[in-house]
C-alpha cells in the first residue's frame, strides 16, 4: 500500500491527554530495544524474519541514515511502535508497524500510524542528505492483525501491488515462549 503526497494523510484523531499516549522517538539505536518491541508486536502473528538476526545485524540496521523508530507509550509503557526505513530516491517504508496485543482496540493504532506516516513524509528534514519524500509505502500480509489493511486505508494509503505466495505454518513465538496463552486468560 501506498501514499504519493503528503496530502494523501487523512490523520486519525489523537488520543485526549486522559488517555496518557505520547509517540516518542527511540533516539539511542539499540537492538535490544527493537528485537523487544518486534517480539512483542508481532509475536502473535508470526513475525519471524528477523528472528535469526545477529546482535551486529540489528545495530547495522538501526544506525542507518533515515531509519528511525517511534515508539507509542501509554502512561510510560510501550504500547507499540513504527519503524521508518529510506530506500533511496525519495521512497520511505514502514518497514514494522503494530501495538503490543495488550494495547489493541484502544484506538492508538490509528494515532500512531498517521503520526509515523507524517513523520515519513518529512524525514529529510531530520536527515542532512537524504533525498525529500516522494513515496511512503508498507507492506502488509496475513500475518498483519485483522485490523491492519483497514487502519492503512482509513489513513489514505492505496493498494499498489498484490501477490500471493504461500509460507511454511510456524508457531507464533511471541515475547517468550506461552506469553500469549497467559496474556488471553488474564
Amino acid at each position: 500500500m501506498e501514499q504519493t503526497a503528503p496530502g494523501d494523510l487523512a490523520p486519525a484523531p489523537e488520543p485526549g491527554p486522559a488517555s496518557g499516549v505520547r509517540i516518542v522517538r527511540a533516539e539511542v539505536p539499540s537492538p535490544e530495544f527493537s528485537r523487544f518491541l518486534y517480539t512483542a508486536v508481532g509475536g502473535d502473528v508470526t513475525w519471524t524474519d528477523r528472528l535469526g538476526w545477529p546482535y551486529e545485524r540489528w545495530r547495522e540496521f538501526l544506525e542507518r541514515p533515515g531509519v528511525e523508530t517511534w515508539v507509542a507509550y501509554e502512561r510510560g509503557t510501550p504500547a507499540g511502535y513504527i519503524e521508518l526505513d529510506t530506500r533511496g530516491e525519495g521512497t520511505v517504508e514502514i518497514s514494522y508497524f503494530g501495538l503490543i496485543p495488550a494495547f489493541r482496540g484502544r484506538r492508538t493504532g490509528g494515532h500512531l500510524l498517521s503520526f509515523g506516516t507524517a513523520r515519513a513524509w518529512d524525514l529529510a528534514e531530520r536527515w542532512p542528505g537524504l533525498v525529500p519524500t516522494k513515496r511512503v509505502w508498507v507492506h502488509t500480509c496475513s500475518k498483519d492483525g485483522p485490523h491492519a489493511v483497514a487502519n492503512y486505508e482509513r489513513r489514505g494509503f492505496r493498494i499498489f501491488d498484490t501477490t500471493t505466495e504461500e509460507e511454511p505454518a510456524t508457531a507464533p513465538p511471541g515475547p517468550w515462549p506461552g506469553a500469549f496463552d497467559t496474556a488471553e486468560n488474564a
